[in-house]
Order: structure tokens, then C-alpha cells, then sequence
């Protein structure tokens, strides 16, 4: 299990996600113009999650190198769902936000209809931070919905426990 950058060529793979019927009520199916704008701007770092040499999940930091240190999580998916595959893929975007990016804080949104969402962040060590009430329009079904926002800090990433080893 690992991350690396998107390239061109994983496009298809994040549209197929994002456009997937489960995820469409939650993440936003942008075409490969905006794909490859994330690419080439220096504030964000589109990556792929690989399992077994394959692809198995995408997600996007944005925002990078603001003053004060905070950077957003703007989307994340995995093809598949179940089994703590949520908390590794997690870890291992917490790890690169603290670690690699240098983060003083990440953080992400959520809407309230997802309470898969919520559960994993909120186990990860993540703190729900606020709720903008009727804030977030979903084209997909067609309604606005409340927008939850989670937040942690680098010394709490710290203080994070070990992931269990997988068999």
C-alpha cells in the first residue's frame, strides 16, 4: 500500500470513482482540464493509492503552503469499501500531510448525509471543528445539506497510535 502521484493516465480511474452512483451524492466529477490544472499548480498534489501495484484510491490536498500551515483535503475515495482499508488510506494521507507536506493542520469537509464519511475520520483522530448549516448545494439528489468540517493538528497526528499490521 502506498501513494504516489497522479499522472494523466489516472484520470479515467479518479472520474470512474468520482462518478461512481455511491460517491456521486458527495464528491465532484471534474473533467481532465481540472484534473490536469491540479497537476500542474504547485498548491495542490493529486495522488493515487496503490494496493498490489494497482490502483485503489485518489485523493487531493489542496491549498498548500498558506501561511499558516493549514492544508486541505479536498477529496478522497477507494474503489473498494470495508475491511479498515478507510483508516490505512487515511493514515497514510495523514502521514504525507504532516510528513511530507510539512501541514500544521489538515483538514476536510464532509457532508452530513455521509456517515461512512464522518465514522472514519472521526476514528483516524480527526475532531469535527463545525457544522455550516444548509451551507453545501449536491446536484446529486438535488438538495442543499449541511457541510461538516474536521480538523487535526500536527501535534495530535503525533500522537497518533500505530496502525495494527495487516495480514
Amino acid at each position: 500500500m502506498s501513494l504516489r502521484p497522479a499522472a494523466p493516465a489516472d484520470f479515467a480511474f479518479i472520474r470512474g470513482l468520482a462518478s461512481r452512483p455511491d460517491y456521486a451524492p458527495f464528491i465532484t466529477d471534474e473533467d481532465d482540464a481540472v484534473l490536469a490544472e491540479y497537476l500542474a499548480d504547485p498548491a495542490s498534489r493529486l495522488l493515487i493509492w496503490e494496493m498490489a501495484g494497482e490502483a485503489a484510491g485518489f485523493a487531493l490536498f489542496c491549498k498548500i503552503g498558506e501561511p499558516s500551515g493549514a492544508v486541505e483535503l479536498r477529496r478522497l475515495a477507494l474503489a473498494g469499501v470495508g475491511g479498515g482499508q478507510g483508516q490505512a488510506f487515511l493514515r497514510a494521507l495523514l502521514d504525507y500531510g504532516f510528513g511530507t507536506l510539512k501541514a500544521a493542520r489538515v483538514w476536510l469537509d464532509a457532508s452530513s448525509e455521509n456517515p461512512r464519511a464522518m465514522r472514519v475520520y472521526e476514528r483516524a483522530g480527526f475532531t469535527l471543528e463545525g457544522r455550516l448549516r444548509q451551507h453545501w448545494y449536491r446536484p446529486v439528489p438535488g438538495r442543499v445539506v449541511d457541510l461538516m468540517l474536521y480538523g487535526m493538528l500536527r501535534p495530535e497526528w503525533e500522537a497518533l497510535e500505530p496502525l495494527p499490521a495487516r495480514a
